[in-house]
C-alpha cells in the first residue's frame, strides 16, 4: 500500500504548478541566486536551468518539486503584484521550439545575455559579453530539441545567423550561437543536418536590401564534429590541392541520395549545399570547416583555433555587422556588392496581377560585360587574338596599381633620427566611397576624345609632360623639390615616358594639378552609377563600430587617438580578428574584381569561371585603385607645399616619412585647435584618416637600403617599418 502512496505522489509532483518563465528569472534574481548554484542544488547542469526559465524547455521529475518549491519559497519573500494567493503563478505551456538556452557571461559585472524570444529578432552578438576562454558544451545531461517547423516572419531566424557545431566524448552535438544561444542538434548524418537547419534551427539572417535575398543558414563545423558526421578532420595533400573532397566520397553521396546538390567547388573548407528552387522556396545551407583552413590566417587570424563559443562569437559579429560569411572575406567582400545592390527587382503588377523578376537601375545586371581590350587581363578571349608571348606595354594594357615606390634617402634626411610610418584606414573603401563606374552596357569606343572627368572608362593619354616640381595645390600654383614624390601616375613612381592607359580618376587628377591633357582614344561608360556607396557605407560602419568596440572612437584629439590606439587590439582579441576580417574584406572585394584563372586545365584564351559573374569588372577595380593612388599623392603633395617633408617610400596606403621624434606628430603638424594641413593627412579612426604604422630609427633604415638594394632599385622601407623585421625571404636566402 504504502508503494501506491509514493506512486501517487510521485505523479502529483510531475505536475507541480510553476509560475511562468520570467516570473522564475525574475524570483532567482530577487534572491541574487546564480544560474550555476541553482543548477548545482537541482543537481542539473547550468543551461538547463536557463532553458527553464527562458520557457524552451520545462522541468521534469524528479527535479521538477524540489524546483517548484524553491519558487514557491521565493515567491513567499519576493511577491510580484500579480500573483495569486500563496504567490504561486499557473504553470506556462511548454514550449514548442527547439531546445536553446543563454550562456551566461564570465566577467562578473555583465548581465546573463537573454533568450531570443521566438519571434523576435536575433540578438546582436556586439552586447554579447565575452565567452569563458575555451569554453565547450558541458557534458551533463541536455534538453531534448522539439522537431516543430520554424515559423515564418521574423521569429525565422530568431536563433541569428549561424552556429557552430562542436561533438563531445558521446558524440552528441551542440550549435553554438550568437548571444550566447545553445541549441541541441539531433542530426545524425549531414543530409539530416541540413534538413534540420532549414526546417527547424531558425537560424539565417534577412535580407540587406528590400530587393535581395536573406542570408542562408551558416553552419561551422568543429573538427569533432566531422568525425561525427563521417568527414576528415583535415584534408590529406591530394584533397587540399583540389580544395575538396573527392566526388566519390560517401558523404557526398549520401547528400545525392538525399537529393542535395553542391555547387562547383564542391565539399571543401567552404561547401553550399542546395536544392533547386521549387515554388518560389529557396532551400541552401553553407558549410564551414575551419580545420580544412576555411578560415585563412591572414583574414581571420586564430579564429580556427577558437574554442566554438569564442567562434561564435567572432563570426556572429562579423555576420551582423559585414554579412554572413560566404567564403573567404575576398569572396564575401564581392557577394556583399551584390547582396547591397541587387541586379533584379519585382516589376509592377501586370494586366494579370502579377509581378515578373525585371533589371534594377544602379545594379551591374545579371549578365557579365566584356572589358575593354585595355582594361583585359593576360589570358582572357577578347585578347585571344594576340600571339600566345605577347608582352603588352602601357600603351596596349591599363596599369592601374597600388603604388609601389621608394628613394634614397637625402642627407638632411640621415641627420633626422627617426623613420615613422602612417597608413591610412581603409583606403580602397574610403576610394570607393563616391566612385562612378560604369554599370550594365558595354564600353563603347571613341577616338580624340574630349576628356570629361565624369564619364567612367579608360583614356589613352600622354600625361609624361605633367610636371611635379610646379603643380597646383588647392588651386594655387605651388613649387615643390624635383624628383622628392612619386608621380601619381605609375604604380612605380616613375615619370610615364609617352602614352598610356589610365582610368579616369587619374587623368582627372593631371588636370586637377594645373595641365591640359588631350586623349588618343578611349573606351567609355555613360551609363553610370555610384555602385560601391553602400558597399563602403557598411563596412565602414562595421570598422568604425568594432574600433569603438576598442576603445578607439571617432573625433578624438590627435594625441587621444594615438593613446587609445597604444595595445587597442589586445583589449579584446577577438574583435581584434573581426576588425582585420572588415578590412581583409574591403581588400579582397576589390581585388575579386579582376578574379584570374586558376586551375591546371585552363588555356589562354579561353573563358574561366569567374568571367560569368556579372562583378568580373576590371574597370571598377582599376577606378577604386586608381582613387586610392590619388588620394594618397594629393595628401603627400599637400603635406610638402605646407611643411616641406616628402616621403621617402610609399607601399599602397603606407608612406614613411623621417622626423626629429618617434611619433606621427613629428610629421603631421597640428596648431593648439587640432587643425593641421588642410587637404593632407589626418589622424583619426574613420576611412580615409591615418594611424601609426611603426617607427625605425634612420640607422635602421639605411642598414635596410643597403642590405636589399640593388642597382636601380631601392628597398621599400614601408614595407618593414611595422615590425622592422626583414626575412630571409626578402633577402632571397
Amino acid at each position: 500500500m504504502s508503494e501506491l502512496f509514493d506512486a501517487i505522489d510521485a505523479l502529483v509532483a510531475s505536475r507541480s504548478p510553476l509560475p511562468p518563465p520570467a516570473e522564475r528569472k525574475r524570483l532567482r534574481q530577487a534572491h541574487g541566486l546564480t544560474l550555476e548554484e541553482v543548477a548545482a542544488t537541482l543537481d542539473v547542469r547550468r543551461a538547463t536551468v536557463g532553458a527553464w526559465e527562458s520557457g524552451k524547455t520545462e522541468p521534469r521529475p524528479p527535479q521538477r518539486e524540489p524546483y517548484a518549491h524553491l519558487l514557491k519559497q521565493l515567491a513567499r519573500l519576493y511577491p510580484s503584484p500579480t500573483a495569486t494567493e500563496g504567490g504561486v503563478l499557473p504553470a506556462a505551456p511548454a514550449a514548442t521550439a527547439p531546445a536553446a538556452v543563454a550562456v551566461a557571461p564570465s566577467a562578473p559585472t555583465a548581465a546573463p545575455a537573454p533568450v531570443p524570444a521566438p519571434a523576435a529578432a536575433p540578438p546582436s552578438p556586439t552586447a554579447a559579453p565575452r565567452p569563458a576562454h575555451g569554453s565547450r558544451r558541458p557534458s551533463a545531461s541536455r534538453a531534448a530539441a522539439a522537431n516543430s517547423p520554424a515559423p515564418a516572419g521574423p521569429g525565422a531566424y530568431a536563433h541569428g545567423p549561424l552556429l557552430v557545431l562542436d561533438a563531445d566524448d558521446e558524440r552528441q552535438v551542440t550549435g553554438y550561437g550568437t548571444g550566447g544561444l545553445l541549441l541541441d542538434v539531433p542530426a545524425r548524418s549531414l543530409p539530416a543536418l541540413v534538413e534540420w537547419a532549414l526546417a527547424e534551427a531558425r537560424v539565417g539572417a534577412e535580407k540587406l536590401h528590400a530587393s535581395g535575398k536573406d542570408a542562408d543558414p551558416l553552419l561551422v563545423l568543429t573538427a569533432a564534429t566531422c568525425g561525427r558526421y563521417s568527414l576528415p578532420a583535415a584534408l590529406s595533400d591530394a584533397e587540399r590541392s583540389a580544395g575538396r573532397l573527392p566526388e566519390g566520397h560517401q558523404v557526398i553521396k549520401l547528400l545525392e541520395r538525399a537529393g542535395w546538390k553542391l555547387t562547383r567547388r564542391g565539399l571543401g573548407p567552404w561547401a553550399r549545399v542546395y536544392r533547386p528552387v521549387t515554388g518560389g522556396r529557396r532551400q541552401c545551407v553553407q558549410l564551414c570547416i575551419p580545420s580544412w583552413n576555411a578560415l585563412d590566417d591572414r583574414s581571420w587570424g586564430h579564429a580556427a583555433e577558437l574554442g566554438p563559443a569564442e567562434l561564435a562569437r567572432v563570426l556572429g559579429v562579423y555576420a551582423h555587422r559585414v554579412m554572413t560569411p560566404v567564403g573567404s572575406t575576398a569572396v564575401s567582400g564581392l557577394e556583399l556588392m551584390t547582396a547591397l545592390n541587387p541586379p533584379t527587382r519585382a516589376s509592377e503588377l501586370d494586366q494579370d496581377g502579377k509581378r515578373h523578376s525585371e533589371h534594377r537601375p544602379g545594379s551591374l545586371g545579371t549578365e557579365p560585360v566584356d572589358p575593354a581590350p585595355c582594361e583585359a587581363i593576360d589570358g582572357h578571349p577578347v585578347l585571344a587574338h594576340l600571339p600566345r608571348f605577347h608582352i603588352r606595354g602601357p600603351q596596349e594594357r591599363l596599369f592601374e596599381e597600388a603604388y609601389d615606390w621608394a628613394r634614397d634617402l637625402t642627407d638632411a634626411e640621415c641627420m633626422q633620427p627617426h623613420l615613422v610610418g602612417i597608413d591610412v584606414n581603409l583606403a580602397f573603401g574610403a576610394a570607393a566611397n563616391g566612385a562612378v563606374v560604369g554599370l550594365d552596357a558595354p564600353p563603347e569606343h571613341v577616338t580624340h576624345p574630349v576628356f570629361d572627368p565624369a564619364v567612367p572608362g579608360s583614356w589613352l593619354v600622354d600625361l609624361s609632360h605633367v610636371d611635379l616640381s610646379r603643380v597646383k595645390v588647392a588651386k594655387q600654383w605651388r613649387d615643390l623639390e624635383d624628383g622628392l614624390l612619386p608621380s601619381p601616375f605609375t604604380p612605380t613612381g616613375e615619370r610615364p615616358e609617352g602614352p598610356a592607359w589610365y582610368a579616369t580618376p587619374t587623368v582627372a587628377y593631371a588636370v586637377e594639378l594645373g595641365y591640359d591633357v588631350a586623349p588618343v582614344e578611349a573606351w567609355v561608360r555613360p551609363r553610370s552609377g555610384r555602385f560601391l556607396d553602400g558597399w563602403y557605407k557598411r563596412l565602414r560602419d562595421a570598422y568604425v563600430v568594432t574600433m569603438a568596440d576598442l576603445g578607439v572612437t571617432e573625433k578624438l584629439p590627435p594625441d587621444l587617438f594615438l593613446e587609445a590606439m597604444d595595445g587597442y587590439k589586445g583589449r579584446d582579441p577577438e574583435l581584434g580578428i573581426v576588425l582585420d576580417a572588415v578590412k581583409m574584406t574591403v581588400k579582397g572585394g576589390i581585388g575579386k574584381l579582376q578574379e584570374k584563372a586558376r586551375g591546371g586545365g585552363w588555356v589562354p584564351g579561353q573563358a574561366w569561371p569567374a568571367l560569368a559573374r556579372p562583378t568580373w569588372r576590371p574597370d571598377i577595380r582599376a577606378t577604386v585603385i586608381s582613387r586610392a593612388r590619388v588620394n594618397m599623392h594629393r595628401k603627400m603633395t599637400a603635406l610638402a607645399a605646407a611643411t616641406g617633408r616628402y616621403p621617402v617610400a610609399v607601399m599602397s596606403d603606407c608612406a614613411v616619412y623621417t622626423a626629429d621624434g618617434p611619433s606621427p606628430l613629428d610629421v603631421l603638424p597640428y596648431d593648439q585647435d587640432g587643425k593641421t594641413v588642410p587637404g593632407s593627412f589626418r589622424l583619426g579612426v574613420s576611412p580615409g584618416m591615418v594611424k601609426h604604422e611603426g617607427t625605425q630609427d634612420v640607422l635602421w633604415g639605411v642598414g635596410v637600403l643597403e642590405q636589399l638594394g640593388t642597382e636601380g632599385k631601392v628597398a621599400n622601407l614601408a614595407r618593414y617599418i611595422k615590425t622592422g623585421e626583414v626575412t630571409p625571404r626578402d633577402t632571397g636566402e
